[in-house]
């Protein structure tokens, strides 16, 4: 037998055991740790906007142009789509347990660009995005303004131009989705004033985009410079326009008589968002949320660490008032989890050790199921990198059920060699060799689960 084998060979045994360790504490530093384990199979999500839209139009302008591009993928299972009146589209495609999210997502962007062609031009303008989708957030991020100097739109705005791609580049984060827009150029305009003048929002849009352009004038003193030339420099003619009154005075049509109609004549123009459906208060403070999806397989503990450690080091320059709040954040419930489960490892190497010690009275007794469990748990961390595990909430339970069942393993064994060395006084070698009961040990585990399965049974769950 295989338990004989070891018996005859301690020294090979305890190479075994120490590799084992070794590999062990390897392996802890280096399993991703995440909340849950990524049983979820992967999705693609391509998501648009189309300024102004109705649920009909985005639905018959981008939404179903899409889906019907959308064909002829691996492992498809199934596809989603919305669209709202706020004009979002989104479509999500989820694919089967196991599939390459990389590989789905470049399916997927390779399919997007021949629907790409008919979109509407606006659409195309404002991007179509694709990301690999995960539905569990790692951490949302708050920004609030403590003196309730900065609005909504101020934090928004900031989030989008500052602190999104810093927090993208952080090792370990996957995606960072800012709760709304930025700052944005509005024109509202008054129909009747349009009526009046004879205008339509297009004639505003080609003056628009006519007149809020940068012109260049070349270079002062460029090439082939004359000798004695020190001087080179640019000679812009325009810049393009950057506050309300500029763009109000965008001139739309000259008339006969030398007047000119502008924008501020039909209409008004504001800094404003670009979009109106969000709005967040964080205790009854204005504020605006970042957040941060993990990337597949990192370490959520170290990504967390790392994201608030980088805040930590931007909260000087942030502008007065403004604070950073965590909203959300699931390390804890890791962090709870993994304490758990070294307090219960505590636990059970002190009862193994008190009990054998009250029941038997050996220190050598003692001594050997204490150092059992140490050396087998260590060894499950090894085999959960082998198989690709993570350490999470679920893998965490196991490992605590797991425990249990090493510490009774332990005190029948060792039990069982101090009885058959003092009813039949046998050496330690031949008593141990005597009570290898590996058959009586299978039907004990057998017998546990059946008790397990009994049991929640009547709870009403399942296995």
């Amino acid at each position: 037998m295989l338990s004989k084998y070891f018996l005859n060979r301690p020294v090979f045994a305890w190479v075994i055991a120490i590799v084992l360790m070794a590999v062990g504490l390897l392996a802890i530093y280096n399993l991703p740790i995440s909340q849950y384990p990524p049983i979820a199979p992967p999705s693609i999500s391509i998501t648009a906007f189309y300024p102004g839209g109705s649920a009909e139009t985005v639905e018959n302008s981008i939404t179903q142009i899409i889906e019907q591009k959308m064909t002829g993928f691996d492992n498809l299972l199934y596809m989603t789509a919305t669209s709202e009146s706020s004009g979002a589209a989104r479509l999500e495609l989820t694919f089967k347990a196991g599939t390459d999210p990389d590989l789905a997502w470049a399916q997927v962007q390779n399919k997007l660009q021949l629907a790409m062609a008919n979109l509407p031009t606006v659409v195309q303008m404002q991007g179509v995005k694709v990301s690999k989708s995960t539905r569990n957030y790692l951490m949302i991020l708050g920004l609030i303004s403590e003196d309730g100097s900065m609005d909504s739109v101020d934090l928004r705005d900031y989030a989008n131009s500052n602190l999104q791609n810093i927090v993208a580049r952080i090792p370990g984060v996957g995606e960072v989705e800012v709760f709304g827009s930025g700052y944005s150029m509005r024109v509202w305009l008054n129909p009747d004033r349009l009526t009046d003048y004879r205008l339509t929002i297009q004639d505003v849009l080609t003056a628009l985009k006519s007149y809020n352009v940068e012109v260049s004038a070349r270079q002062f003193g460029g090439a082939p410079a004359v000798p004695g030339q020190r001087l080179n420099a640019s000679i812009i003619v325009q810049n393009m326009f950057q506050t309300p009154e500029e763009f109000a005075s965008i001139p739309l049509r000259t008339n006969p008589d030398g007047s000119i109609v502008r924008i501020k004549d039909i209409g008004r123009t504001e800094l404003g968002t670009e979009r109106y459906g969000t709005e967040i208060w964080y205790n009854g403070k204005p504020s605006t949320g970042l957040a941060i999806r993990q990337a597949a397989g990192a370490n959520a503990m170290q990504t967390a660490n790392a994201i608030k450690s980088r805040m930590k080091e931007l909260e000087p320059y942030f502008p007065a008032g403004m604070k950073v709040v965590y909203a959300n954040d699931t390390t804890p419930f890791i962090k709870v989890s993994i304490s758990e489960v070294v307090k219960t490892l505590l636990e059970a190497i002190l009862l193994v050790s008190l009990i054998m010690w009250l029941f038997l009275g050996n220190f050598r007794a003692t001594l050997i199921p204490t150092i059992s469990v140490p050396v087998v748990l260590l060894g499950t961390f090894g085999v959960l990198f082998l198989f690709g595990f993570s350490i999470n909430m679920l893998t965490m339970f196991a490992m605590v059920m797991a425990i249990g069942l090493l510490v009774d393993d332990a005190i029948v064994v060792v039990e069982n060699v101090e009885r058959i060395m003092s009813e039949e006084g046998l050496s330690p070698r031949e008593a141990t060799a005597q009570s290898m009961i590996t058959s009586a040990l299978v039907t004990t585990r057998l017998a546990k689960r059946a008790n397990q399965v009994e049991l929640f049974k009547v709870l009403g769950g399942g296995i």
